[in-house]
């Protein structure tokens, strides 16, 4: 490989030499000394590969000696979202019987307690309008809007006392539900 770039710095140092100008001895003294030209040879030092080491085999494992796990492990930051409320529904005057009365308490303790955790989970669409007439409020409205799906909601505890119902209610929301859910708000 030496031999082939001397070579051939060699020959590409003559052909430059015939291709320039032949001077006479009279301009040649007069035009200035020129330094050679040095070629340095690259030298390529060959690379050794080491061959590559055997991967180790791991020892197979049997199913009869592996053990389940006595408790799964979940992440410390892993914590899930739980949203509590409490519902109240008054029964009606007008029933037949008590447990008429607090079937139908419960029912609207229930209703509200879902409309209740709509409103944490979605939000709530809040449209108002007021009508002015001579300078003076005739009208003022106020609208709430609540659109979500509930589910797997659990009644933790029902109350009823003197007429009055109150469900607790909770939903329990895995942080990644949660967060799809704030971002479509």
């Amino acid at each position: 490989m030496r031999k082939i770039l001397l070579l051939s710095a060699l020959l590409s140092s003559l052909l430059m030499a015939e291709e320039a100008p032949q001077n006479t001895p009279a301009q040649a003294q007069t035009m200035q000394t020129v330094d050679p030209i040095v070629v340095t040879p690259i030298v390529v030092q060959p690379v050794v590969i080491a061959p590559a080491a055997a991967p180790k085999e791991e020892p197979k494992a049997c199913p009869h000696d592996m053990k389940k796990p006595e408790k799964q492990m979940t992440p410390s930051s892993y914590k899930q979202v739980r949203i509590s409320v409490v519902g109240q529904g008054v029964a009606p005057t007008m029933t037949t019987s008590p447990a008429q009365a607090y079937a139908l308490a419960k029912r609207a303790a229930i209703a509200d307690a879902y409309r209740l955790l709509a409103e944490k989970v979605k939000g709530v669409r809040i449209e108002g309008s007021d009508k002015i007439k001579n300078m003076m409020v005739q009208r003022s409205e106020v609208r709430t809007f609540v659109d979500a799906v509930i589910a797997e909601a659990e009644i933790v505890e029902t109350v009823f006392k003197d007429g009055l119902c109150e469900v607790e209610m909770e939903l329990t929301i895995d942080p990644q539900q949660w967060q799809s859910i704030l971002a479509s708000r």
